[in-house]
């Protein structure tokens, strides 16, 4: 019997690495995306080969009720992978109202929501996984990301909390806190800003989409039975 997995922001270079390792897996898939039609189409593309139902479901996660249209899309499910989420860099003091609400509902309400509403069908099933995509940031904070650093740190306490509620129903919540990932997120760096970045990583260099992927991977197995509430830093040593 299949397995379905919702994946969150699949449009995207992490989502689609995600989305590639557990259609290997043999998950089929539930793939979240806003605006970018013509990356889906990609993916789907490249997920021929595999023997699996993959479902683009629009929608967007940064607006209140955003969530809603992926809940009514999902039938079966045992995994939810929340990615999506998208950077915001400048000072705390020319944040905007509309860019803290877009944020905060995009990286913490959509994904509270859109998880309170599909728990039950894990819970029914007395099994599954939620992995969250959290970032170093939220490890540690980064100035200049002041908001985004605080809403990855609401992620990883979501994930703390409700990892100890759902427990003893067999459901698992993880996080995985990625360092520099090479994807479209760092484009607006220039060559010379991004060599700095690496001198700064033990490992020295930044992390491929497909890292992330692994971990995820690992996380939703049964390697990983006995492993809940816990964020698998994906960082090259950068913060520890």
């Amino acid at each position: 019997m299949s397995k379905f997995a919702l994946i969150t922001g699949a449009s995207g270079g992490i989502g689609q690495a995600i989305s590639l390792k557990l259609a290997e897996e043999g998950y089929s898939l539930y793939l979240h995306y806003n605006k970018n039609q013509q990356a889906i189409n990609f993916l789907l593309d490249r997920l021929q080969p595999y023997d699996g139902e993959y479902m683009p479901i629009q929608a967007d996660l940064s607006t209140k009720a955003g969530y809603k249209k992926v809940v009514q899309n999902i039938f079966s499910i045992d995994a939810i992978v929340h990615n999506s989420g998208s950077a915001q860099y400048g000072l705390l003091t020319e944040l905007t109202e509309t860019e803290t609400d877009k944020l905060m509902n995009l990286h913490v309400t959509s994904p509270l929501l859109l998880t309170k509403e599909l728990l039950p069908k894990l819970l029914a099933k007395k099994s599954g996984n939620i992995v969250v995509v959290s970032s170093i940031w939220g490890q540690t904070g980064a100035a200049c990301e002041v908001a985004y650093s605080t809403a990855k740190g609401a992620q990883i306490a979501f994930v703390k909390a409700l990892s100890k509620e759902v427990a003893l129903n067999g459901v698992r919540v993880n996080a995985v806190a990625p360092g520099a990932v090479q994807t479209a997120m760092l484009n607006d760096f220039t060559e010379e800003e991004l060599e700095a970045v690496k001198s700064e990583i033990p490992m020295g260099r930044l992390a491929l989409p497909e890292d992330v992927a692994n971990s995820i991977s690992f996380l939703l197995s049964e390697k990983a039975s006995y492993i809940t509430g816990q964020v698998l830093a994906v960082n090259g040593g950068w913060y520890t």
